[in-house]
């Protein structure tokens, strides 16, 4: 399971509960003649000529390192509002469904108009300027009321929230003054896979800690919306809850990454963290600082990856790459410039796109008003469409959630066979009725619904549950069980081992490869 909230939260009752934080920057360690005065920390000599290659006897101690980097790290403590759930006699912590820390006295329920009560939250940071910019996890200050930051020197600082960004979980906050120690990202050289790293942070509320081990992997995607942006590095020193916002140091003491999250099934470390790198830390850190936001460009579109299945329903090569549209928003960018659902996008302004995340990031990259040349596969021909990039909505917009952080969606209501049976599904024409019967949206007006599926057939294995709705089969409109039935044909008969169909599961859609039987 992968832990990325792990900052350190505590309630009224006194239970702590644990979960992280992160940052990034590069420092390097002065060497013996160095001054002692605040500053930026120095690189020791060498380090630039010989890249990530350990100085003589190392790594007998990393002792000298963490001596000299560890006044640029501080611990960052929070105060976050968190609710008390109707009914329940205690809090609920955000981003932990099902937890509730009792509250004191436990005698009477919670007034409805209550304000929320305050719990305590603990990360990691590093100083990254001179007059007191801090760098740590968008997870760690997101949403609090208070923010302190701690020193090495048993100074307790409080500090603003700067600017931060979701997508990348980065924050940047600052204190005031003007003389503080201070570390850099490490921009020009990349840390190889069996290099040496320490990461220093507050694991548990335990400030100052230093652990050790080497990068594990590079170029992690951790299956989550931060991967569109960031290719994590994987590193087996120890990441504990607390550690989220601290930084991971090479064995000059260059800050290489900044710890943001753990794969682990018990909530403890078991070495496999992962720390966002230098370069893509220095990049949003720097335009937080500049502007408090990250601006990114968006065109509208819900896009995967290109699988054997998706590859075989399109009548695609099985060598054949690119972002397949599953959905497109309704009167935004991708709209107006003619993209289409079922489109493989291939290139955008003459740059190669041969995943989802590619794209995310091309398109991310360019200025909101800029005119984006997108080059896709549609009915088997390579075309070109140009789209006018606007602002990318913020995550909360994007992805809605419940009060428990779960994707908002529908509830389903009971389900009850009807209809006709094709490939296993058990289908029915869109009615006023089974909208009812099944949560949908207002906007659905035609389509087939899903009201039973065989366990056993194809479109059980892919778990397709009652109440969603198909649009369209193999890229025609269905309204009815005999055109769904036709659609179907006309795929088998084109030589195809699967059919593409355009649903709507939970109020979202998308597009799903279903695997034809050997016989209707």
């Amino acid at each position: 399971m992968l832990k990325r909230k792990e900052f350190i939260l505590g309630a009224a009752a006194g239970l702590i509960v644990a979960a992280g934080a992160t940052a990034g920057g590069v420092i390097s360690w002065p060497g013996a003649h160095a001054e002692t005065r605040p500053g930026q920390l120095v690189a020791s000599a060498g380090a630039a000529g010989l890249a990530f290659a350990p100085p003589q006897g190392a790594p007998l101690s990393f002792a000298d390192i963490v001596q000299q980097v560890a006044p640029a790290v501080v611990q960052i403590e929070v105060e976050t509002p968190v609710e008390r759930p109707q009914g329940v006699q205690g809090f609920q912590i955000p981003g932990l469904p099902g937890l509730v820390i009792p509250g004191p006295g436990q005698q009477q329920q919670a007034e409805p108009d209550a304000e929320p009560q305050l719990a305590q939250g603990a990360g990691s940071g590093f100083f990254i300027s001179r007059d007191g910019y801090i760098v740590t996890n968008n997870h760690v200050v997101a949403n609090a009321k208070s923010i302190k930051v701690k020193m090495t020197d048993g100074r307790t600082l409080d500090a603003t929230l700067v600017g931060r960004d979701e997508s990348t979980d980065l924050a940047v906050i600052k204190v005031d003054g003007s003389d503080f120690n201070f570390v850099s990202f490490e921009e020009q050289a990349d840390p190889r896979v069996g290099d040496w790293v320490v990461a220093v942070g507050n694991p548990f509320g335990l400030g100052g800690t230093a652990t050790a081990g080497i990068v594990s992997a590079r170029g992690r995607d951790l299956q989550d919306r931060s991967s569109a942006y960031v290719d994590y590095l994987q590193i087996d020193a120890a990441i504990n809850r607390g550690n989220s916002g601290g930084p991971t140091f090479d064995i000059y003491g260059r800050v290489i990454g900044v710890n943001s999250a753990i794969f682990s099934p018990t909530g403890g470390s078991v070495g496999i963290g992962f720390a966002i790198p230098a370069a893509t830390a220095k990049s949003v850190t720097d335009q937080l600082i500049r502007s408090g936001a990250i601006e990114r460009g968006y065109i509208g579109v819900q896009i995967g990856n290109l699988t054997d299945d998706y590859r075989s329903a399109l009548g695609l090569g099985t060598d054949a790459k690119g972002a397949l549209v599953q959905g497109v928003t309704d009167g935004g960018p991708a709209d107006r410039g003619g993209v289409r659902e079922g489109d493989v996008i291939v290139a955008v302004n003459g740059q190669a796109v041969e995943t989802s995340n590619a794209l995310t990031r091309a398109v991310g990259a360019v200025s909101v008003g800029s005119d984006l040349r997108i080059e896709l596969f549609r009915d088997g021909r390579r075309q070109t469409v140009t789209v006018k990039s606007a602002k990318r909505p913020s995550e909360a917009e994007l992805y809605p959630e419940d009060d428990e952080g779960n994707p908002r969606a529908p509830t389903p209501g009971p389900t009850a066979p009807s209809g006709l049976t094709v490939e296993g599904i058990n289908l029915s024409p869109l009615t006023p009725a089974l909208k009812r019967r099944y949560s949908l949206a207002d906007d659905l007006t035609a389509g087939l619904v899903v009201t039973e599926v065989a366990p056993r057939s194809k479109a059980g294995e892919l778990g397709m549950p009652a109440g969603t709705v198909i649009t369209k089969a193999f890229g025609r409109t269905v309204t009815t069980p005999q055109e769904f039935k036709a659609a179907v044909d006309a795929a088998r008969a084109a030589g195809r081992t699967h059919v593409l169909l355009s649903v709507v599961v939970n109020g979202s859609p998308r597009l799903v490869p279903l695997e034809l039987s050997k016989a209707e």
